[in-house]
């Protein structure tokens, strides 16, 4: 067997972890990500059969069964995850039961999955059905755009068409918008399921004063779309108290949608709901 943290799939975890820790994305032991794994890779590190031990998810998996998953354990801090990956991450297979993860690697303190697996897992049985290559959800707290909960309307099409202003890339990088959530209690699966009903159209989602979900093809792509999101809404706040003299106008986003052949949401657009 290969030596498992040297896999590719451990080093994105523990790079992207010390990443949004640095960025002040994830105090604490705040935030987390799943990355649905190749089997076929995972077997090249670990023997696929030796299961350590057996955690209850809390709800039924159908579509997920036999899939694997390196997992965020919770209570974790993201600091700690490159100095000590065993313990901070897991890797799990959601047995056949559907209800049930299999401990294939990690937690080796006797910890467990991030409190948001169910959301976590939620999300990407609604993202695989909309693209079956989507294999990362990831979960932080940027500070712009917690602080821009506070100040702007929670409402999908307002928010996105305000962060679409602050940056010419916005409507390139996230022209599906972002999905809005009000507050709602953390860890418990009716967070889980609205915020999956959202990813069904969108590849973000907000949740109102606590933070933001991303989903992508890869870790890249995930971390893209949040950090993409946290400027703008930097740029947002540094500015939302001055008066405004430019903005990117809505005739200059749909040139720059139409230049780089996206599809974006027209229906966030005012020129085309006043037609």
């Amino acid at each position: 067997m290969k030596d498992i943290l040297k896999a590719p799939f451990v080093r994105e975890m523990m790079d992207t972890t010390a990443n949004m820790y640095r960025l002040g994305w994830d105090e604490r032991n705040g935030g987390n990500i799943s990355y649905l794994l190749d089997e076929k890779e995972v077997a090249e590190y670990l023997d696929v059969n030796k299961v350590i031990r057996e955690i209850p998810t809390g709800f039924v998996a159908k579509s997920l069964v036999g899939k694997i998953f390196i997992v965020t354990g919770t209570g974790k801090y993201f600091k700690n995850v490159e100095k000590d990956p065993e313990t901070n991450l897991g890797i799990i297979r959601i047995k056949e039961d559907a209800t049930t993860a299999q401990l294939l690697w990690g937690y080796k303190d006797g910890g467990r999955f991030t409190s948001e697996l169910p959301a976590h897992l939620m999300s990407h049985m609604a993202r695989l059905k909309v693209d079956p290559e989507n294999r990362v959800v990831m979960h932080s707290h940027p500070t712009y755009t917690l602080a821009m909960n506070y100040v702007h309307e929670l409402d999908e099409k307002k928010f996105t068409h305000t962060l679409w202003e602050m940056c010419t890339e916005c409507i390139v990088v996230f022209p599906d918008g972002i999905g809005v959530l009000p507050w709602m209690l953390c860890g418990t699966n009716s967070i889980g399921e609205a915020t999956a009903k959202k990813m069904e159209e969108f590849r973000l989602v907000v949740w109102g004063m606590h933070g933001i979900y991303g989903a992508g093809k890869t870790m890249d792509e995930a971390f893209g779309l949040i950090e993409t999101v946290e400027k703008a809404a930097q740029i947002y706040m540094l500015t939302a108290h001055l008066p405004r003299v430019n903005t990117i106008k809505e005739e200059e986003m749909v040139s720059l949608a139409e230049l780089f052949k996206v599809n974006y949401r027209k229906d966030f657009l005012d020129m085309f709901n006043n037609k």
